[in-house]
């Protein structure tokens, strides 16, 4: 297995943490300062970004602060892993309830899951200013076009 597919496949957000865990995790908690510090928490199990993926291709545009996406399809499973990296702390853990999301489907599951749903269930546009929204659905929309690409592809 190269190395560059292990880096993805390790990835423990959307394998072994799921949505169903960052929900009930989230549901736990009685404020949303509490919130936060979970969300800034989950952000830091980002596994590292590789340099060389640091690249105007790969970069997120959209986002306040600075965000790189990149994915990897694995042929045998037909699973779409996804890195994100971001400067912001914040960011990253946003980044991490996609990737909790998203990660580790196939481009077809990714495409039907319906991503708004979620961040409404979480109540997350109501919490965060309106620029980490756009944000936000700058990062899903990349994933979307990847994912979109990937599924005509194969």
């Amino acid at each position: 297995m190269d190395t560059r597919a292990e880096q993805f496949r390790n990835n423990p957000l959307g394998t072994t943490v799921t949505i169903d865990d960052v929900i009930a995790d989230l549901e736990f908690l009685d404020d949303w300062e509490e919130r936060y510090a979970y969300i800034i928490d989950l952000g830091k199990q980002l596994p590292p970004f590789p340099q060389e993926e640091r690249t105007e291709q790969n970069f997120v545009h959209g986002c306040q602060s600075q965000v790189w996406l990149t994915h990897h399809l694995d042929e045998s499973s037909g699973k779409m892993y996804l890195l994100i990296d971001s400067d912001a702390m914040i960011v990253r853990g946003l980044a991490a309830i996609i990737l909790v999301a998203l990660n580790a489907r196939t481009p077809r599951e990714l495409l039907s899951t319906d991503i708004d749903e979620l961040f409404e269930r979480l109540d997350l546009f109501r919490h965060i200013s309106p620029t980490r929204g756009n944000g936000l659905r700058a990062m899903v929309g990349k994933i979307r076009d990847i994912a979109a690409k990937e599924a005509v592809a194969h």
